[in-house]
């Protein structure tokens, strides 16, 4: 049985951001599985440095969050996690991000504590990197490709399986092949699954 690689705990991957995001703050660690599930997020990055115009020779550290949605390019501003900074570091900060064209996205500790985002995000969550046999994953895909978006319920009820096919639905959101709408209710038979557009 495949068995995926233990987790460092200060390190973020997921389907949207393949290669590892400084996760030292839990608050961070919470965005990024939130951002994970955001239908609009496209992509997840790290950039530690960059350089600015008015200081071309010296690279400055932005250890900043890249989110690139469908509106965009931000940088994830988790105001319980924000770096403590000099002015003049600050400045150089505010400047790198402005010249490379992204806009901040402010998320606040209220913002990742709203329910039942949170605890949709959390149940989803950890069935991240859990092991679903190709017929299976072939036959959710294709049920939802099919049939258009539908109660999870139902989905559910489609799939001929040997065991619970839940985990298997979970696990294929969490690797960005479904989306799972996490926000407008508690996770359960009415949450609507659909294909990744």
């Amino acid at each position: 049985m495949f068995r995926s690689k233990p987790r460092r705990p200060d390190v973020f991957v997921s389907a949207k951001a393949p290669l590892p995001i400084p996760a030292r703050h839990p608050a961070v660690r919470e965005a990024l599985v939130q951002a994970s599930f955001d239908p609009q997020v496209r992509s997840i990055a790290h950039l530690p440095s960059a350089h600015v115009s008015s200081a071309p020779l010296e690279a400055v550290d932005i250890d900043a969050v890249v989110l690139a949605r469908d509106d965009g390019r931000f940088h994830l501003d988790v105001v319980p996690a924000r770096q403590v900074r000099d002015i003049d570091d600050e400045g150089l900060v505010l400047i790198a991000l402005r010249e490379l064209d992204l806009a901040p996205l402010v998320v606040t500790a209220e913002d990742l504590k709203r329910e039942p985002r949170r605890s949709n995000c959390g149940i989803v969550w950890s069935y991240h990197g859990r092991f679903v046999p190709v017929g299976l994953r072939i036959r959710i895909l294709q049920t939802l490709r099919d049939d258009g978006p539908m109660e999870l319920v139902r989905l559910l009820e489609n799939l001929r399986s040997d065991g619970d096919p839940t985990p298997s639905v979970l696990s294929l959101a969490c690797d960005d092949l479904l989306e799972l709408d996490l926000i407008s209710q508690p996770l359960g038979p009415a949450t609507i699954a659909r294909a990744r557009s």
